[in-house]
């Protein structure tokens, strides 16, 4: 079985920036790319708010860097999805899809979260045109502009919020006929004169040219008085949670109720000696490239101590 000093799960600004750290260390590390190699990112057409491009950079563009870098510090970088982990004791197995199992002494795992759709083609077919799943990042993109955010929860409010702060008008569609949000983040949005509720609502589809100019919406949908009409909106934003990527994980680490691993205060650590966590798979609050970039930093500072202190 293949022995490695330092294995990284995925590929997102993370795991590429434990790699460039712990490649620079000289730990030899291993990246299994995962899923979606290059992360969220890659299905991002512009970011403004990485630090370092002044003009701004496609996801992609942005991704393929990272990995370069990584790359360029010794990083063997790998096509596989992680399928099964043993982390009852050192080193630590991992098993992937294209049948290989290997032992690490440290793991970082930086497998992300999944945003969750309606499941509608539509979200698919203007996907960076005007479908997002995160409005700090992509809510600039709507200044003075119209846009909906799908949801009813404190996530929900909380986008719409934001969005209300560079928008000229937010309207929020509602499943439900009431907010499932606390009670101080439906007083923001009820009272906020740039957010309009839509409760009973469901998104059925979206529509424009090239991106989106509106969506097709069902009002009390399956009810007497049920009515159908298209409201025209320039951005259409999801907000109804993340789905984090930890499933195979979880009878070793500890989670939080929607399945966000749990680290220790302020660090990568998961309480098992050597296994780290970065990135959005551990962060249900920023999910952010900076923030992830900055995890996947500490998580490969941690494992050169922890090899370092434990002569591996």
């Amino acid at each position: 079985m293949e022995h490695i000093r330092c294995l990284i799960i995925g590929s997102g600004p993370a795991g590429y920036t434990a790699a460039i750290y712990a490649g620079r260390a000289n730990l030899s590390p291993v990246l299994y790319e995962g899923i979606q190699p290059g992360g969220q990112l890659t299905i991002t057409t512009e970011v403004e708010n990485f630090p370092g491009y002044p003009e701004g950079v496609a996801g992609p563009d942005l991704m393929e860097d990272l990995r370069k870098q990584a790359e360029r510090f010794g990083t063997d970088i790998r096509s596989a999805i992680a399928v099964k982990a043993d982390l009852g004791e050192r080193p630590y197995q991992v098993t992937f899809d294209d049948g290989n199992t290997v032992e690490a002494d440290t793991v970082i795992i930086a497998t992300g979260a999944t945003a969750k759709y309606l499941g509608l083609a539509d979200e698919k077919k203007y996907a960076g045109m005007g479908v997002s799943a995160c409005a700090t990042c992509d809510g600039f993109f709507y200044r003075k502009k119209t846009v909906a955010v799908v949801g009813g929860g404190d996530t929900a409010c909380e986008e719409a919020s934001y969005l209300s702060g560079l928008a000229a008008k937010v309207y929020m569609l509602v499943r439900k006929p009431f907010l499932r949000a606390s009670k101080i983040m439906q007083e923001r949005v009820l009272e906020n004169p740039k957010i309009e509720v839509l409760f009973e609502h469901n998104a059925e589809g979206l529509f424009g040219e090239n991106g989106v100019e509106g969506v097709h919406v069902v009002k009390r949908k399956g009810e007497p008085d049920e009515q159908h009409y298209d409201l025209a909106i320039d951005g259409f934003f999801l907000a109804i949670g993340h789905k984090p990527n930890s499933d195979i994980f979880k009878p070793w680490v500890k989670t939080d109720e929607t399945g966000y691993i749990m680290t220790e205060g302020d660090s990568p650590r998961t309480g098992i000696p050597g296994v780290f966590a970065a990135g959005d798979v551990a962060d249900p609050h920023y999910r952010q490239a900076i923030t992830a970039a900055a995890s996947g930093c500490k998580a490969a500072i941690e494992a050169e101590r922890y090899l370092l202190g434990n002569k591996l």
